[in-house]
């Protein structure tokens, strides 16, 4: 079956290094193809004929791709991928591995180390902010951190 929406990452350079390294974190990931630039597509964007120019690769069960299109287009904040996370070692693994060569941000966001914005969230949040009673404590709790901290979170949601 085909997935109806696929995102589409534009690289300078680097998108088989990219698609290697994102599926080196997730379970069930893999790399599933690779086109490479002929003379006419060479010769329209710039990049050498043989290069990688697409990659096809799956993260844990989501279908990507990326271009190898040259330095015209750069990503912003504005496209973010966020990452549910079950437990504190996954938050943790992940915030280590994304921001490695990249940007630690505040409230779980991240920038890796070829410009791609993560929001790394422990999936206990959706339930904490969903709850009126505490969703004020618990956004005043996540202000004040980069990485988000489960442990911290829970206990402001118990907070009077």
């Amino acid at each position: 079956m085909i997935q109806k929406i696929t995102p589409f990452l534009w690289f300078d350079n680097k998108a088989e290094e990219a698609a290697n390294f994102y599926v080196s974190l997730f379970p069930n990931s893999k790399v599933e193809a690779a086109s490479h630039y002929s003379n006419e597509g060479a010769n329209v964007s710039g990049m050498p004929k043989g290069s990688v120019m697409v990659v096809t690769f799956e993260l844990d069960g989501q279908k990507f791709m990326a271009l190898n299109g040259g330095p015209h287009f750069k990503f912003t904040e504005a496209v973010s991928f966020l990452v549910n996370c079950e437990t504190q070692e996954e938050v943790d693994r992940l915030w280590d591995k994304l921001s490695e060569g990249g940007h630690k941000d505040r409230c779980g966001w991240l920038k890796d180390r070829y410009g791609l914005s993560w929001q790394i969230v422990p999936t206990v949040l959706n339930k904490l902010l969903s709850d009126p009673a505490k969703a004020s404590r618990v956004m005043k709790a996540i202000l004040q951190m980069n990485k988000l901290d489960i442990t911290k979170l829970e206990a402001a949601g118990r907070e009077q």
